[in-house]
């Protein structure tokens, strides 16, 4: 029994042990130094140790963006084009800050020159300030938003919200919800070309004002987030947002 016992007591503190040393590592760790292999536009490789870069987010793989004469263009292509121009096969120092729940390093990163990766990037118009995390490059986007550089060449949604209207586009999809077009009918079943063609992207946002709807093209619909836990909603058309108690917002 005693063996068991001091068996099991060796255990937790192993467990423990390694508890303290995968914090460390996530957060006030070691910096991570070495050739960086691109994975996307704001994510880096060091070997098997992936890096997410800190306070920025860059458009996803598959996001397109409108021009001001209304045509699209593969804007998260470019991105991941960018970190490769700027930052692909250089010595990088990242220093860690935490872990994202899918294992990746979460660090600030510069190249040899001492260049700000997510300076760099966010500067470009390659990537948003991540305002959910940080407000570190909110300056560098602000001054890429007035240039109109990158993403920022028109009315541009962000990866958090691109992701967000994905997987509401595929709940919608997989429930077979009636969509109503702008008149207020009942157009049919949400279908794979209402998703690609962007048939839920209205914002239904809840603040002091109310409850009020963002459409795509507006002044305040890249910065607009919605939060489902706190009674806010995506909308297929003007007309759904109106029938649910939204109304539109002035610009």
């Amino acid at each position: 029994m005693l063996i068991i016992r001091s068996l099991f007591v060796s255990i937790i503190v192993l467990m423990l042990a390694f508890a303290g040393s995968f914090g460390a590592m996530a957060a006030g760790g070691p910096d991570l130094r070495g050739r960086a292999r691109v994975i996307d536009g704001d994510t880096l490789a060091f070997g098997r140790v992936r890096v997410r870069i800190f306070g920025i987010d860059a458009p996803e793989a598959g996001q397109t963006c409108p021009r001001a004469d209304h045509s699209r263009w593969a804007c998260g292509a470019w991105a991941t084009a960018q970190m490769q121009a700027r930052f692909g096969g250089r010595d990088l120092t990242c220093t860690p800050k935490d872990r994202d729940r899918y294992g990746r390093v979460v660090a600030t990163c510069r190249d040899a020159g001492g260049t700000d990766v997510g300076a760099a990037l966010t500067g470009a118009g390659a990537a948003m300030a991540y305002r959910r995390y940080s407000r570190d490059y909110v300056a560098d986007e602000r001054r890429a938003e007035a240039a109109r550089r990158g993403i920022w060449a028109g009315p541009v949604t962000s990866p958090a919200d691109f992701r967000a209207q994905k997987a509401t586009r595929a709940d919608t999809a997989r429930a077979g919800i009636a969509r109503v077009d702008v008149t207020g009918d009942v157009t049919g079943d949400v279908t794979g070309a209402d998703i690609k063609g962007g048939a839920c992207a209205i914002k239904g946002n809840i603040s002091r004002g109310g409850k009020i709807f963002h459409s795509p093209g507006q002044r305040d619909y890249p910065r607009t987030r919605i939060n489902p836990g706190a009674g806010e909603r995506w909308f297929c058309s003007a007309a759904e947002a109106r029938a649910a108690g939204w109304r539109p917002a002035r610009r």
